[in-house]
């Protein structure tokens, strides 16, 4: 049998979220259980989030403040290898600080983010090639 149907190559893309595990206790999971069996939450991990954003907007104010005394960028940084680049050349070694995600290029040697990250504090998730997380351990916070 002939397949005419055209194939899809899997497309490439940063992750919109990221996997964390918790533990909980029996009752505590029962009653998460007893909820999704009644329909009021879809399965465990709709309960969890909608729990963890409830608590995110309750507690909004004290973000806002903090990020605002912290100077905070709030969502997606990505950092390519021209910004490195940049910040070498001119010799300001950057304090990046960030609430969510940061990404770092792919193209970017350890050796340039060394030289060009001064700091990096993630509240968050951070996608780097591990030869560049290794190269930032210290100076991750």
């Amino acid at each position: 049998m002939l397949d005419l149907m055209p194939r899809q190559r899997p497309v490439a893309r940063t992750a919109d979220s990221e996997k964390i595990t918790i533990n909980l206790g029996c009752v505590d999971l029962g009653h998460v259980d007893l909820l999704v069996a009644e329909g009021v939450y879809g399965n465990r991990t709709d309960f969890i989030r909608t729990a963890i954003r409830r608590e995110i907007d309750r507690h909004a104010e004290i973000t806002r403040q903090s990020v605002a005394r912290k100077k905070v960028e709030l969502g997606l940084r990505s950092i390519d290898r021209a910004e490195l680049e940049e910040a070498r050349a001119t010799g300001r070694a950057l304090d990046i600080r960030v609430l969510g995600l940061v990404s770092i290029a792919p193209d970017v040697t350890p050796d340039l983010a060394r030289e060009a990250i001064a700091s990096l504090e993630v509240l968050g998730s951070l996608q780097a090639s591990p030869a560049v997380r290794a190269a930032l351990a210290d100076r991750l916070r």
